[in-house]
């Protein structure tokens, strides 16, 4: 079977049911398969991968849902991924512009050097330090004296301000500090955004893995799973849920919170548009706040390129969430859901939505793999 294609069930009885075909069930469908049982995978969505699903578009590789650059510093994770398909050696080097001023991050010396003429360390330090000493803050109260106490005033103002703001459709003023912890300041000219030894794009896409991860798995896509499981009750001995959490219990005790991006993806007749694969707009008076020029993930040269705008938005039923909202409130909310999760004991939650955290890439293998040292 070819892994993504809609099909009609095979069997009467499984042993896994996995509920979505992003990576942490396709991880679990790899390993299950392997090791003799027999799964059936299940997607809303009309196509496999989660969020990592790539599409070909004018030769190039789409990042539908936004962009992933794989990295990781554990080196059995990259050994396993990179066993799917062959990586590049791109880095992540971001660029912010705030009108018409280009600056280099992470903030490194590159954007100190760009937003004040300094050239050492101790000039940059020296220069940050006598900011933030006259602004005689106390004990932040939210995420701007948070942030100010972090940075000074002009890093805040050109570079996370206006970012912060649209990511959370709110004013900085209004947002709670523990939201920035840290801003991190590197006082080195290097703009290579993650500090992890192994970084890469596997070159063809995402979807490719997905696709040998599913190879022996059924899969239906366009598939509800509220609906299937009750038009086949015993389709499967236990389940691997990976969708929204709340979601699988009703929503009994309310929905929790999220923040989701719609994407505006346009064809170029420009063999280059900005020179870079991520641009973030950091005023808040541009509506995006970034534009992923697709191509430069894999060093492309098609005659043609291809860019994504991201909007950020409230989550609202219907919307496919994003990034939940670890506040307080929805903290709470998310361990009355788990306390039933913990209670099931033919169905394990994993995942970004059932888990109610974000995960990057690498931590989303790791987290299988501990519920697969269980099931195996």
């Amino acid at each position: 079977m070819e892994a993504g294609k809609v099909m009609e069930i095979k069997e009467n009885k499984y042993d896994y049911l996995i509920v979505g075909t992003g990576l942490f069930g396709a991880v679990c469908a790899q390993a299950l398969t392997k090791a003799g049982k027999r799964c059936l995978a299940i997607d809303v969505r009309s196509h496999i991968g989660g969020n990592i699903y790539t599409e070909e578009v004018e030769g190039i590789q789409v990042h539908r849902y936004g962009a992933h650059i794989f990295h990781t510093s554990n080196r059995k994770v990259w050994d396993y991924i990179t066993g799917f398909a062959d990586f590049n050696n791109y880095i992540n080097s971001p660029v912010a512009r705030y009108k018409d001023e280009l600056y280099n991050m992470p903030f490194n010396m590159n954007t100190f050097h760009g937003l004040w003429g300094v050239v050492t360390p101790a000039q940059a330090k020296a220069k940050i330090a006598a900011q933030i000493e006259g602004l005689h803050l106390g004990e932040p109260q939210n995420l701007e004296e948070q942030a100010l106490s972090l940075v000074g005033p002009d890093v805040y103002e050109k570079l996370v301000k206006g970012y912060t703001e649209k990511q959370w459709g709110r004013d900085c003023k209004d947002l709670p500090s523990f939201i920035i912890k840290r801003l991190p300041l590197r006082f080195t000219y290097d703009n290579n955004y993650f500090n992890d030894r192994y970084q890469g794009i596997p070159t063809g896409g995402y979807t490719q893995i997905i696709e040998k991860m599913f190879e022996g798995t059924e899969i239906l896509l366009n598939t509800d799973y509220k609906t299937f499981s009750q038009d086949n009750p015993d389709i499967a001995d236990r389940t691997i849920y990976t969708g929204m959490i709340d979601a699988f219990y009703d929503f009994c005790y309310g929905p929790l919170q999220y923040r989701t991006v719609s994407f505006e993806t346009e064809v170029l007749d420009c063999d280059n548009y900005q020179g870079n694969a991520v641009v973030n707009y950091t005023e808040r008076q541009v509506p995006y706040t970034r534009i992923i020029e697709h191509k430069h993930f894999e060093f492309g040269t098609q005659p043609k390129t291809v860019i994504s705008r991201e909007y950020p938005t409230e989550w609202k039923p219907g919307m496919e969430p994003y990034y939940p909202i670890n506040d307080d409130a929805n903290s709470v909310l998310y361990e009355k859901y788990k306390a039933l999760a913990d209670q099931e004991e033919n169905v394990w939650f994993g995942g970004r939505l059932a888990s109610y955290r974000y995960f990057d890439m690498d931590k989303t293998i790791e987290a299988a793999w501990a519920l697969l040292e269980k099931l195996i």
